[in-house]
């Protein structure tokens, strides 16, 4: 955080389960280094009330002490935004300053939450008031004006009123890549856009991986690659809305990290083993979902993405248990050459991208050794098998494909010890 404040506090709002409008929860205020929570009396005396996320903030009066090493409540991070959505808030409030890779703490935490888009991920947002709830709207730009907004941001050059309002939407939602937020026929949208600096399709290669990793069976959201300008946009469905006759509801969420316990410097010490452990105990069809995680870790070790980190696994929280959400973020990773490590432990301090390391702890997913071989057997060989048709589909260069083949997906580093 910086030394100069520009927010001190902020109220936080939240849609509680099956609800169309949000009820205050409580506030967060700064104190020094750190921003700390406390639960609103209203929302202590609500029938209905829930944690917002427990352990971390139990339903209780009182401001609540952090967690050791955090500075601020983790489950209110998960909502907060990320690399792009801060370059975003810079783009507004500081203008040309915010040009090339933007000095993040140059604007404080509470100033990125109050100052973000209110259709963020999950269930919570940020207001000035605890009486009177009022959207950061925006308009539903299209896919044109919103390229336009992204470029614009990423050379650092401010946006005008109408395109600042077109992008601002999309500030709350984490990821370092521009992107933006749509609704179409009463579904929403999270629209990523290619950037300037990329050396390859990076949309392509993640539409291609969230393609096969459905084929393969895994749980994951909806994707569709569109374009616009004559520029790739990958459309991803989100899972945290629902669309009832009454308006959008919304579902609460939290990411690993905050399962974990841990912040954004911390995240190196997660690990695939403790989100099994905790799968065991604190979620919904804990069986069932282990198998899945299983499935993830494996895939994204077959298709190269690298980027697993505990941000990007999360679960819906529905003030007892948590339940999985859909995969999300399966994006192959730019990769020079063979030896590759995952941004989460797997087994122990090992990371390294090998499924020989994954079938090590198959046990930890209440797997055996021959359920987890016949996992990785079939997700191989759809990739193989299905390879050229989801390619055709992203209308993939010959360069790409060949960059792309036993690089990132299939590389020969996974196969190491494995025999094959």
């Amino acid at each position: 955080m910086t030394s100069s404040q520009e927010y001190k506090e902020a109220f936080v709002w939240v849609w509680l389960p099956d609800k169309t409008n949000p009820v205050v929860a409580g506030k967060l205020t700064a104190e020094g280094e750190q921003i700390v929570f406390n639960y609103g009396q209203s929302y202590l005396a609500r029938g209905n009330a829930i944690p917002l996320y427990e352990p971390e903030l139990p339903l209780q009066a009182g401001v609540l002490p952090l967690l050791n090493g955090l500075s601020m409540p983790s489950s209110m991070r998960d909502a907060a935004p990320d690399a792009w959505g801060r370059r975003v808030v810079i783009n507004k409030k500081l203008g040309l300053k915010g040009k090339g890779v933007a000095d993040t703490s140059q604007l404080d935490e509470l100033t990125y939450l109050l100052e973000s888009g209110s259709d963020r991920i999950g269930a919570l947002d940020f207001q000035l008031s605890a009486t009177e709830y009022v959207p950061r709207s925006f308009q539903n730009a299209s896919l044109e004006e919103l390229l336009d907004s992204a470029d614009r941001v990423e050379k650092g050059i401010p946006l005008t009123s109408e395109l600042d309002q077109a992008l601002q939407h999309g500030t709350s939602i984490g990821g370092a890549r521009p992107k933006a937020l749509i609704e179409h026929r009463n579904k929403k949208f999270i629209a990523k856009f290619s950037s300037s600096t990329d050396l390859y399709s990076v949309v392509k290669a993640e539409f291609i991986a969230m393609r096969l990793a459905e084929l393969a069976g895994i749980n994951v959201a909806p994707v569709e690659l569109v374009k616009a300008s004559n520029k790739d946009v990958l459309l991803i469905e989100r899972f945290d809305r629902i669309h009832s006759k009454d308006g959008w509801q919304r579902k609460i969420m939290v990411s690993a990290l905050t399962m974990f316990g841990l912040d954004s410097m911390m995240a190196r010490y997660a690990s695939y083993e403790e989100l099994a452990e905790i799968i065991r105990y604190r979620f919904t069809d804990a069986s069932k979902t282990l198998k899945e995680l299983f499935s993830r870790m494996v895939f994204n070790i077959l298709c190269g993405n690298t980027d697993d980190h505990a941000r990007n696994h999360a679960a819906f929280w529905d003030g007892k248990m948590l339940t999985l959400t859909k995969a999300y973020d399966i994006c192959p990773q730019n990769r020079a050459g063979g030896e590759a490590s995952q941004a989460m432990r797997i087994s122990g301090e090992n990371n390294m991208s090998q499924l020989s390391v994954c079938l090590s702890v198959a046990d930890k997913f209440l797997l055996s050794k021959d359920e987890a071989i016949s996992i990785v057997e079939a997700q191989v060989q759809m990739i193989e098998d299905s390879w050229d048709s989801v390619c055709d589909e992203a209308e993939l260069s010959e360069a790409d494909r060949n960059l792309f083949w036993k690089r990132q997906f299939l590389n020969p580093f996974a196969f190491e010890g494995m025999g094959k």
